[in-house]
């Protein structure tokens, strides 16, 4: 085909991102910290803090993603995030400049605190957000 262009366009996206669960009901084997997190959301009695631990694969940040969505979410439904509006998505998609992950193997030293401690003190960049 003369002056034809073909764009061919791969999305590339880590394994676990493809099937990273969306929602607390979708977490797997993690039930009864599901179950408090979304009473928690629901009824408005949210802490200010949660550490989450244990061994690699047990959804400790699959499970923290879906928290953050879920409190700062404008549609949540019974304690889940609707996953539709720009809150959510922007998280999923990881644009939120509300949503720092934190990983205690990459953030332990001095610099590193000082750099998280100067980042909490800006007010939330999406209107509604907590």
């Amino acid at each position: 085909m003369a002056g034809s262009i073909i764009r061919v366009t791969h999305e590339h996206r880590g394994f676990y991102r493809k099937w990273r669960p969306q929602t607390l009901a979708e977490v797997v084997g993690q039930e009864p910290v599901t179950h408090t997190l979304r009473h928690a959301v629901e009824n408005g009695k949210v802490a200010h803090a949660y550490l989450f631990c244990g061994p690699r694969g047990t959804g400790k940040t699959s499970t923290g993603r879906i928290l953050a969505k879920a409190v700062n979410c404008l549609n949540q439904t019974q304690g889940e995030p609707c996953n539709t509006c720009d809150i959510c998505r922007s998280i999923t998609e990881g644009r939120s400049l509300d949503v720092i992950e934190i990983d205690a193997a990459s953030n332990r030293g001095i610099d590193e605190v000082r750099s998280l401690r100067e980042k909490v003190n800006y007010a939330p960049s999406c209107p509604g957000s907590l």
